[in-house]
C-alpha cells in the first residue's frame, strides 16, 4: 500500500528552520496522519508541562518552544494546524491527567 501522506515537525523554537526539521512517518489515510499529529501536539504539550502551570501559560510555551507537526500529501500540503487544535480545554486536561498521575 502506497502511504502518500507524510508528516513533518518543525521546533517553534526554530520557527522557519528548515534544518531543525524532523520526519515523523509516512501514512496511507489522511485520518492516521492527523491522529499522529494530535499525538505529537500533545506529547509536546507534556513535555512542557511544569508544576502549577496554567493552561493558558502551557499554551504560550508550546507557542514558544513546542513541536509543530504538520501533513505533507500527494497534492502538497494538506490542513492540519496544531494551533487551532491546542485550545485551553486541551491545555487543561493535559495538565489534569499530568496532575492525577503525580498524586
Amino acid at each position: 500500500m502506497n502511504k502518500k501522506y507524510q508528516v513533518f515537525i518543525d521546533d517553534n523554537f526554530h520557527y522557519a528552520d528548515e534544518d531543525e526539521r524532523l520526519a515523523a512517518g509516512s501514512y496511507a489515510t489522511l485520518e492516521e496522519a492527523i491522529v499522529r499529529c494530535k499525538e505529537i501536539t500533545i506529547q509536546s504539550l507534556k513535555d512542557l508541562y511544569e508544576e502549577g502551570i496554567s493552561p493558558e501559560r502551557l499554551s504560550a510555551q508550546w507557542t514558544m518552544f513546542g513541536n509543530d507537526p504538520f501533513i505533507v500529501g500527494a497534492d502538497g500540503p494538506v490542513p492540519f494546524s496544531a494551533r487551532k487544535f491546542i485550545t485551553t480545554e486541551l491545555c487543561k486536561t493535559t495538565i489534569a491527567s499530568l496532575t492525577k498521575k503525580l498524586e
